[in-house]
């Protein structure tokens, strides 16, 4: 099991959703900061979030040394990071993360098993820009694909002070709480209906197997946002073949996908019997790890915002579930994910912002009454059954609710 990191990572600033790119842009601190609350909460402030196709002007090449401005280049490609060891103060930096690949890549900033933040689908020969708080200490990096050797980033102590007011952070305890109680309630039914999956991914019963992989992985899409703070779980049980440098043939590759490619396209399981094992092992794990995690405030309130980007800048195209077409399905338990979230926080945002909270419940309404159309008796329609129209009908009301979910954190005061 990995190891359970005990500080608090949390995510600072409000998500925004750039939609040319469909990247996640978010701003992450990392810090261990605790009140005597039902949760120990986690919070650092930071700068809002941006995002731009080139480095800053005079950006000079990825030498390791800070920019005229204060920034600092890096760049991923298929084998490593340009480059793979950087020192930066500690508080705000901004990274300019130029893909240097032919493929859609990402680059992650990570602490023991912890995620502390990423740019995710970053386009081939473009760069993002990623704003991040981050605390003394030894940090690695996630260079491009999975399988690439990670990177060496070192904080030095600049004298930043965390300034976050923990009295202002007690009133979320409820709502974290009973957000807790529901990843738990989702992680047990996962575990529980992955064993079905696997059983039969084993047995070799296809039909069986393919009939349950949806209605397993929607526990999964649910919490994703929680799923995704644990960097070594997360790529094994969710990763696609887009991540590994051979693609679907690379040893590497496991997790739900690598066995929805058996099911649907090998059309035989004899391939993927270790991957099952393997898959029941880590979502047991996960399970264990979210017990244990104590749930940072602006990580769940942004959680919101992530699940509705993820869909809005990757999934729409149908690039998750791109073997066995159960796309709807994914987006289905994304929407609830993140409807739970604003549900639980409903009092406080409407206090802060009535406005912001009536757009977003109108966009939640008219895309939950656009995938209703595509409900069958069990399940949804193959995603590829519908029209370029379809797509763009449900395709307007995920952007919106995306921009709107990414106010949430300031919202809350949470930058």
């Amino acid at each position: 099991m990995p190891h359970r990191l005990r500080p608090h990572f949390t995510e600072c600033g409000h998500s925004t959703f750039n939609h040319e790119k469909g990247n996640k842009m978010k701003t992450t601190p990392f810090t261990a900061l605790s009140i005597s609350v039902l949760l120990a909460l986690g919070l650092t402030a930071c700068q809002p979030p941006e995002a731009e196709k080139t480095a800053s002007s005079g950006a000079a090449a990825n030498s390791g040394q800070a920019n005229a401005d204060g920034s600092f280049n890096i760049a991923v490609n298929d084998t490593a990071c340009d480059p793979m060891e950087l020192t930066v103060p500690s508080g705000q930096n901004v990274f300019h993360i130029k893909n240097d690949s032919a493929r859609k890549l990402e680059w992650e900033i990570l602490k023991g098993v912890m995620v502390v933040d990423e740019r995710e689908n970053i386009a081939p020969g473009l760069s993002d820009k990623m704003t991040v708080t981050l605390l003394p200490g030894e940090y690695e990096m996630a260079c491009g694909l999975l399988t690439n050797p990670r990177g060496k980033l070192t904080v030095t102590d600049s004298g930043y002070q965390d300034t976050t007011n923990e009295a202002d952070l007690e009133k979320l305890a409820q709502p974290l709480a009973d957000y807790k109680t529901y990843v738990q309630a989702e992680a047990r039914d996962l575990v529980a209906k992955t064993k079905d999956f696997t059983a039969a991914v084993k047995a070799g019963d296809i039909e069986k197997a393919k009939a349950l992989f949806a209605p397993t992985r929607y526990h999964y899409e649910r919490i994703e946002p929680i799923a995704e703070l644990f960097n070594e779980l997360d790529p094994a049980i969710d990763a696609r073949a887009d991540d590994f440098k051979d693609m679907e043939k690379d040893p590497a590759f496991t997790g739900f996908h690598r066995i929805e490619y058996a099911l649907w396209v090998e059309k035989d399981t004899k391939a993927v019997q270790q991957t099952a094992d393997k898959l029941m092992a880590d979502v047991e794990k996960l399970q264990a790890e979210i017990d244990a995690l104590n749930f940072p405030p602006s990580k769940v309130v942004g959680g919101a915002a992530v699940l509705i980007e993820e869909v809005a800048g990757s999934k729409i195209s149908g690039e998750e579930d791109r073997y066995s077409r159960t796309d709807l399905s994914d987006f289905q338990a994304n929407i609830e994910g993140a409807q739970k979230i604003v549900d639980l926080f409903r009092p406080m945002i409407a206090e802060k912002n009535q406005a912001l909270l009536d757009k977003a419940d109108a966009n939640f309404k008219q895309v939950n009454d656009t995938l209703a159309k595509y409900k069958t008796a069990d399940g949804f329609e193959p995603y590829d059954k519908l029209s370029e129209a379809d797509r763009k009908a449900l395709q307007a009301p995920i952007n919106a609710l995306a921009e709107e979910l990414g106010q949430l954190r300031g919202t809350l005061g949470l930058n």
